[in-house]
């Protein structure tokens, strides 16, 4: 396991990894979740393997530090993300992202256009304010004192054991604060700021179960491959991972 200071504060943000070739490959979780728990699978197929993996965990989530005077928007994730492949002494990174962990993806790439030559994004969400049955709008739907005091425990029972498993490993704060940070956005949008990334490679995995994404002509036309993976949800890694190993090792 290895840390990195990030916020100023003495924080810590955390990973675990696996040595091999570069570029790296790194791995980044969904609100609520841990990065080993949702890729560790999928980085240890014979079609991945022999690549430099790292598996971190985003500020208030499973070993990484929570502090209590830090935001939690997309932003400050994204530069905390930063503080780590810096610490890690990484570039040119390949970012395998799932859910708001595509959201930090975009938003790193934006801003640390030296840190990602590639984005492999399953389901990560684009526009501000996603639709209420997304778990971000349940969450952000009480306020953050609410969520705290209560909110926290009633989300855990009705999400199911899947999510549950890692979501209780969240500080309830810092999950508050993030989703409401994921339901603002980014300025610009992540959607935007993902059209507008012309030098990276970028692939988009959608679940057939999640419907049609919205916008795929302007992404494609954008020169994003957007792929329907059959038989999947939201957690294509755990529905179709072999969808997302094909994608990872550039056969979608």
């Amino acid at each position: 396991m290895r840390q990195a200071e990030f916020g100023g504060g003495g924080s810590h943000i955390r990973w675990t990894e696996t040595p091999g070739a570069e570029p790296a490959r790194v791995y980044v979780h969904g609100l609520g979740a841990t990065s080993a728990v949702y890729h560790a699978h999928v980085a240890s197929r014979p079609e991945l393997a022999g690549r430099r993996s790292l598996f971190v965990d985003l500020p208030g989530h499973g070993i990484s530090d929570r502090p209590a005077d830090f935001g939690y928007t997309l932003e400050e994730h994204a530069d905390a993300l930063a503080a780590a492949l810096d610490s890690a002494g990484v570039a040119d990174a390949e970012l395998v992202a799932h859910s708001m962990g595509g959201s930090v993806a975009i938003v790193l790439a934006h801003r640390r256009p030296d840190l990602v030559s590639r984005l492999v994004l399953t389901e990560a969400n684009l526009d501000a304010f996603p639709p209420p049955t997304a778990g971000s709008s349940g969450i952000a739907s009480h306020s953050e004192d609410e969520f705290v005091d209560g909110g926290h425990a009633r989300v855990l029972d009705g999400v199911g054991p899947l999510w549950a498993a890692t979501m209780r490993l969240a500080d309830p704060r810092a999950l508050h604060r993030s989703a409401v940070g994921l339901r603002r956005g980014s300025e610009p949008v992540m959607r935007e700021m993902l059209t507008g990334l012309t030098a990276v490679d970028r692939v988009y995995l959608q679940g057939e179960r999640s419907g049609a994404l919205e916008g795929t002509d302007a992404l494609e036309s954008a020169g994003v491959r957007v792929v329907t993976v059959p038989d999947a949800g939201h957690n294509v890694m755990f529905d179709n991972p072999d969808a997302l190993v094909e994608a990872v090792a550039g056969r979608a």
